[in-house]
């Protein structure tokens, strides 16, 4: 921070004049914060080990000693992507954006649609995985068991408190958020040389030897059954491998949060995209090498797989001494509540940014920012209400006897990536014209961006097909019921009445509206 001049914020603010908006929301992140931000809603110690069961039961060893870094290197492909977006457009709800200038209006409404979509029901899973987790560590402490009611209201609690920290400004967030990026370095070191430690041999060809665990039951040491499988149908190896991939490709995303704040950090055009690459980098290589020490703890793989999404907690009771265990469950709990924390702010980011185009109902009220907090304070706790309302709406309804909860959470993977794969599939052919007439600061050069964003278009085929494999399968008809009806809302009502982002002349004409937001906020 101490290297950030007047100069550097003259310039950040001239940047963000040249797109058409204020300096309403306060530039006190740094480098590392904004880093920091995606890392943590990364947090291999959220989905590295809550969703732990979709390798260690699909294909074994090898689909966290192969799969995790094709995993990490798929979505690796999208951050570049986007990183490059971002260094040339700098702004909050980015990839609305991003979808606006490099497309058109309907591209940047779609994007922000599926962006808001994916993250509103990102944060109910993440805040649910926290709350099985809390469950399986301390949950005979508590008397919590599972069950709808206290699903929810632990979910609500900690929403709420995460909602509380992101209201009372973004120095306060940027704070905790730079705690739990050295939190989940350290964390996932603890855990590493725990496994390792506990580990009844190195058996490293485990990491490196596929097997088929598809369609087995989740059963108790005794042998009774306790609960479906991960994956209930029968497929091939080739297939069992693939559902694995969605560990890492779940669990690595989250980096379109340094976009979200790029108005809160200073030298966006060049923080923005190292945080989305670093944040990224760093959670692969931290958590591949945490969760190929857990594979070698393991007991054995037969008896892992058919511990489902338990998988976690039996190795951690059957290998690891109890106090040590402990500790390791407070400081991952502690982990997975600021990984919600930093989900809160890219949420609120994204809404505000999309109300302040009015893209969403009341958004004089959801783009309004506080002049004493200068935080977007309606948008933080409309985006924390609506990811209650989806855990407690979809943990009360099955569909075709699975939980909708699960199915939607699946949803979310592909909404989410599909949002990320829009704008950098718009840059394809908006490169080198007048909409991306330069590539930023932070430059891959244009052959090499070309490449990724063609990778990313095979990628999210990729995706797609895992993500709506049973017991998700409904997941195809959520998709393309949605896609349906924003169809039918854009051209019954949006397409005349949404603007979009200010471009060309449109971004002349607001310099009194940006000279009014600035001083309401006293910026100016």
């Amino acid at each position: 921070m101490s290297a950030y001049t007047e100069n550097d914020k003259k310039q950040d603010v001239q940047i963000l004049h040249s797109m058409g908006y204020a300096q309403e929301l306060e530039r006190r992140m740094s480098s590392f914060s904004n880093f920091a931000i995606s890392f943590s809603i990364i947090c291999i110690l959220s989905g590295g080990i809550n969703s732990l069961g979709q390798a260690t039961a699909g294909a074994g060893g090898a689909s966290i000693g192969i799969g995790w870094p094709l995993g990490c290197l798929i979505s690796g492909i999208f951050a570049l992507g986007l990183a490059q977006i971002s260094s040339a457009y700098p702004t909050a709800g980015g990839l609305y954006h991003w979808g606006s200038i490099l497309g058109n209006r309907f591209t940047g409404w779609l994007s922000a649609w599926l962006n808001l979509l994916g993250l509103v029901t990102v944060l109910g899973a993440i805040n649910v995985g926290t709350f099985y987790f809390f469950f399986g560590a301390f949950g005979t402490t508590f008397g919590i068991e599972d069950t709808l009611v206290h699903r929810v209201l632990f979910v609500a609690v900690i929403t709420g408190l995460q909602a509380a920290i992101n209201h009372f400004g973004i120095g306060l967030t940027a704070k905790l958020t730079d705690f739990s990026g050295y939190l989940i370095f350290l964390t996932a070191l603890a855990l590493t040389v725990a496994c390792l430690a506990y580990a009844p041999s190195w058996e490293f060809s485990r990491l490196f030897t596929f097997a088929n665990y598809t369609g087995q039951p989740t059963v108790a040491a005794d042998g009774t059954l306790t609960g479906a499988a991960v994956w209930p149908n029968v497929v091939s190896g080739a297939m069992a491998f693939l559902l694995g991939l969605l560990l890492p490709i779940y669990t690595i995303t989250g980096y379109d949060a340094s976009a979200h704040t790029s108005e809160e950090t200073v030298k966006a055009a060049e923080s923005v995209p190292r945080g989305m690459v670093s944040s990224v980098i760093w959670s692969s290589v931290f958590g591949y090498v945490m969760l190929c020490a857990f594979v070698l703890m393991l007991p054995n793989m037969e008896d892992a797989a058919k511990q489902g999404w338990n998988v976690f907690f039996w190795a951690m009771d059957t290998q690891v001494n109890a106090k040590v265990k402990i500790v390791l469950y407070l400081l991952i709990f502690i982990s997975q509540f600021l990984c919600g924390m930093a989900t809160v702010t890219s949420l609120s980011r994204m809404i505000f940014a999309f109300s302040r185009d009015k893209g969403l109902p009341a958004s004089s009220k959801l783009a309004k920012v506080s002049p004493q907090y200068r935080t977007p304070v309606a948008a933080i706790w409309t985006g924390s209400v609506l990811s209650v309302l989806f855990v407690w709406f979809t943990s009360a309804i099955t569909i075709a006897g699975t939980p909708a909860y699960s199915i939607v959470v699946s949803c979310t993977v592909i909404f989410l990536f599909l949002s990320f794969m829009m704008p950098i599939a718009l840059g394809l052919g908006a490169i080198g014209t007048a909409k991306w007439p330069a590539m930023g600061p932070w430059n891959m050069g244009v052959a090499t961006y070309k490449l990724v964003a063609v990778l990313a278009i095979v990628a999210m085929i990729v995706i797609f097909f895992i993500g709506v494999q049973p017991p998700n399968d409904w997941a195809l008809e959520i998709t393309v019921g949605f896609l349906v009806l924003t169809a039918v809302v854009w051209f019954a009502f949006e397409k005349r009445r949404f603007q979009g982002p200010p471009i060309g002349d449109a971004i002349a004409k607001r310099k009194a509206e940006i000279a009014a937001a600035e001083a309401a906020v006293g910026e100016a």
